[in-house]
């Protein structure tokens, strides 16, 4: 009965995606489909993962399982968080830049949030991720022969590729999150929490900023008897301010 309770826990699941995941998709709430769990072994659900790909360890409690995300899908993501349509480079890195690590890491955090959710809080310990690697075989996850239930988690978006995450639980690990029963509520929705300032609304906010390159004061008898042509003589400071709101932010030189 594991694979038809992770079926339906699957459901679950996908309600809360759909809300964590818009942030990072441009505020819209993507349709999530979850696929049919399959049950096979680790070695044949790794068949299929390409060469850079966002492969995360996790564990819940002390059972593990394993996330990957496409390369591929994960550099889209990270060209539309930076203003971008979605592009990927003409030929894929061998790793993932620092950038795309932040990201992933943020994907990562969504995802045990609403595994958490859907699983009602029946893990025996927190949901987190342990490691991450962008080949699987790096990430010696578990051995090719342990039989596992693959999930896979369909994301389509109007108008633009539909994308997978897919989720491997060894049947051990279905046995220890399923070993109290399943959650019978509706999960509520995870708490976004405050917005970033690099996050919509407050990212596309306009704001004014100034380098004093010279702040001086000069007597008002010497302003009243300044003639054209006239030269200051003004020292610039190495350490140059750049102001917002009337405050510095930082400071920087000049050249």
């Amino acid at each position: 009965d594991l694979v038809p309770a992770l079926a339906r826990m699957s459901e679950r699941m996908a309600r809360t995606l759909r809300g964590a995941l818009s942030p990072l998709l441009g505020g819209a709430e993507p349709q999530i489909n979850p696929m049919k769990p399959m049950q096979t072994d680790f070695a044949d659900f790794c068949s299929e993962i390409p060469r850079l790909a966002a492969n995360s360890l996790f564990h819940a409690g002390s059972a593990p399982f394993m996330t990957t995300i496409e390369g591929e899908n994960v550099l889209r993501l990270l060209d539309r968080a930076f203003g971008g349509p979605g592009d990927t480079p003409s030929s894929l890195p061998k790793e993932f830049p620092l950038s795309a690590e932040l990201l992933i890491e943020r994907v990562e955090h969504i995802i045990a949030t609403c595994l958490a959710l859907a699983l009602g809080g029946s893990t025996g310990g927190a949901i987190r991720a342990v490691r991450r690697e962008a080949a699987y075989a790096n990430l010696q996850a578990m051995p090719d022969s342990t039989q596992v239930a693959g999930l896979t988690f369909n994301v389509v978006e109007q108008g633009r590729m539909p994308w997978g995450i897919s989720l491997a639980f060894p049947i051990e690990t279905l046995a220890q999150i399923f070993a109290h029963g399943e959650a019978t509520s509706r999960p509520a929705r995870p708490s976004r929490g405050p917005n970033l300032p690099t996050q919509a609304p407050f990212s596309e906010l306009p704001i004014e900023l100034t380098a004093v390159l010279v702040d001086m004061a000069l007597p008002l008898a010497t302003i009243s008897t300044l003639e054209v042509g006239q030269i200051l003589s003004v020292p610039i400071a190495r350490s140059v301010p750049l102001i917002v709101g009337g405050k510095p932010c930082a400071y920087g030189s000049i050249g």
